[in-house]
């Protein structure tokens, strides 16, 4: 039976009683509104480790003026059940003022690999993530911690932190999970119209057009660029924010390309903004 647990004093002397008896804990930190992508992840967490805690948190710092936190999914007793699916043995939900009994006083900042493409379109976002992951993982002192590549800056980022931060952790990078006609699976995909709902799949064939491109010997970025952009104007209705190609997990921007890269998208549609990528390479 999975257990939750709300208070970050028994979070932690729970995870302290594991890892004297000897026990990995893998961790999966989420902001609930579970879908495949997520379990997952948490499958993969039971499969390597012989305890798994996930994070049923929607954090706050994360999110801009205009964004959708008041909006944003909740369903505890949903995602329960879903953890439970997949042999999850504890969900940390606190509350928000159990993880901010005040405004922070010291801030986090993510650096320069948050200053391009979503760091770029959300200022503060990915400060409120390294902010919120640094707790957590202090919380739940985990042996390894599994992030999606469907938020490949993001992972690039804690990545960097780990290593600045010297976090015992390993990070485990997990491929994302799509749905049959290809769209990746997303909390925000509830927000879509039908009609979005039928667009929404090309973005993904957008960027494999781009990979196609590229498998072909095409290296000048600007090329693929202009080709995505024109299949996702074709083929949906959505307002493309960002089509760009950055190294990995550099994240330099690339003019030509050389190594191992992402070509990363953001579009618009009437309620929900969809990302997606692809990392292509050596």
């Amino acid at each position: 039976m999975t257990k939750i647990i709300t208070s970050i004093k028994e979070m932690r002397q729970l995870t302290n009683e594991l890892q004297l008896q000897g026990n990995t804990i893998g961790f999966v930190p989420t902001m609930g509104a579970l879908h495949d992508g997520h379990l997952k992840m948490m499958a993969q967490s039971t499969d390597e480790n012989d305890v798994t805690v996930i994070s049923i948190f929607v954090n706050p710092l994360q999110f801009g003026p205009n964004e959708d936190l008041a909006s944003y999914p909740r369903d505890i007793d949903a995602d329960a059940t879903k953890a439970q699916s997949v042999n999850v043995d504890y969900i940390f939900h606190p509350s928000e003022k159990e993880m901010y009994p005040q405004n922070p006083t010291i801030e986090v900042k993510a650096g320069r690999l948050a200053t391009v493409l979503e760091g770029a379109e959300r200022p503060g976002h990915f400060d409120g993530v390294v902010t919120i992951v640094n707790k957590l993982f202090n919380v739940v002192r985990p042996n390894k911690a599994y992030f999606g590549k469907k938020d490949a800056q993001q992972l690039a980022i804690i990545e960097k932190m780990v290593d600045d931060f010297n976090h015992p952790i390993k990070i485990i990078a997990v491929d994302i999970v799509r749905e049959e006609d290809g769209l990746a699976k997303s909390s925000r995909n509830i927000y879509l119209t039908e009609q979005e709902r039928l667009e929404a799949p090309h973005l993904f064939q957008s960027l494999r057009l781009a990979q196609s491109m590229y498998e072909q010997g095409e290296r000048e970025s600007e090329k693929l660029i202009e080709k995505t952009r024109e299949y996702i104007e074709q083929h949906t209705s959505g307002n493309i924010e960002t089509v760009a190609i950055y190294s990995y997990p550099q994240l330099i921007k690339q003019e030509q390309i050389n190594g191992k890269i992402f070509i990363s998208l953001a579009v618009k549609f009437s309620k929900a903004r969809l990302i997606d990528n692809i990392i292509i390479g050596n």
